[in-house]
């Protein structure tokens, strides 16, 4: 495939179509309504298949060129929600273009309910997390601080709290620890809730966050110390607590012992839709020959190996 050209599948059409960009693509992601190319010059083309562009609803747009701070237009990284794009800057800025209406983009719906200009989020922000079908966003900070907005009605924020929206940036502190997927007692403090160690903070100061994903309402988080941090919607057990309880505040349950004793830095999460999965990639290249174990959360409700393995990338 030329490096200039871009086929997309469109929504509800089943035959590719071709874009030519006259730059070289870094990135591409899809959320349910969008489509958003990252070019590799920081530039941001895009589609958004709502009213919010009404004089061109089916052309690609350069959406970087209309962010106000004219020197804060080179974008390093992209992230598609459902009806929403965010956009993080090279200057460490996120931004959000986009539907607003659950306040995903960090302000309140009933005096914005949508934007056809980028606007700011937040400043200092490292990472942005979001899902193809999500109606919420995470944001991350430099010192490794996690914000979450949007919306919340199954707690997928980890706020504690379950509201429809949460129109704004909110900085997430709460975690239970629940080993082995069986609830224990958890004590309180004037800081919040304890766990480990007694520390009332999401993270602890040397651990980082190694991967993360966003399903349609739950959330997953892995951390560099081998935590695995799950909240949301648990309606198919997608949580792999052992229950169908949603989880309203960020809880820690227990990796399951593997066949592998590699570095954590070769697993990897992924939310679906309703499921949950938790891989391990011994190669650093996805193009290489692959054996990987697939954890699936789905029937029993917790972590079990399928003893799925393939050792080449399939074509479907």
């Amino acid at each position: 495939m030329n490096d200039c050209l871009f086929f997309a599948i469109e929504y509800l059409n089943e035959n590719p179509s071709e874009i030519q960009i006259e730059e070289n693509i870094q990135k591409v992601t899809v959320g349910v309504q969008n489509e958003a190319i990252l070019t590799k010059e920081g530039n941001v083309f895009a589609k958004i298949r709502t009213s919010i562009f009404e004089s061109s609803p089916n052309q690609f747009i350069n959406i970087s060129s209309l962010i106000e701070d004219t020197n804060d237009r080179i974008i390093q990284d992209i992230v598609s929600g459902s009806y929403s794009i965010y956009l993080l800057t090279s200057s460490q800025n996120a931004y959000g273009i986009g539907s607003n209406v659950f306040g995903q983009l960090g302000f309140d719906s009933k005096t914005l309910k949508k934007t056809r200009k980028p606007i700011l989020m937040m400043k200092n922000v490292s990472k942005i997390f979001s899902g193809i079908s999500s109606d919420y966003v995470f944001l991350l900070n430099s010192n490794q601080e996690l914000f979450g907005c949007g919306f919340n009605q199954y707690g997928q924020l980890g706020l504690g709290e379950s509201r429809k929206q949460e129109k704004k940036i909110q900085k997430l502190t709460k975690i239970q620890n629940i080993p082995k997927g069986k609830i224990i007692d958890i004590q309180y403090n004037g800081l919040g809730k304890k766990y480990g160690l007694g520390k009332s903070s999401l993270f602890e100061d040397d651990d980082n966050i190694l991967d993360f994903s966003v399903g349609r309402y739950h959330t997953l988080i892995l951390t560099s110390n081998s935590k695995l941090i799950v909240f949301g919607n648990n309606e198919f057990g997608q949580l792999g607590t052992g229950d169908t309880i949603n989880q309203r505040i960020p809880i820690q349950i227990e990796l399951p012992k593997l066949r592998f004793n590699e570095d954590i830095s070769n697993y990897h999460i992924s939310c679906g839709y309703n499921e949950s999965f938790l891989y391990y990639s011994p190669f650093p290249s996805s193009f290489s020959n692959l054996e990987e174990d697939l954890i699936k959360l789905f029937e029993r409700k917790e972590f079990c190996d399928i003893s799925f393995k393939t050792r080449k990338w399939r074509n479907n």
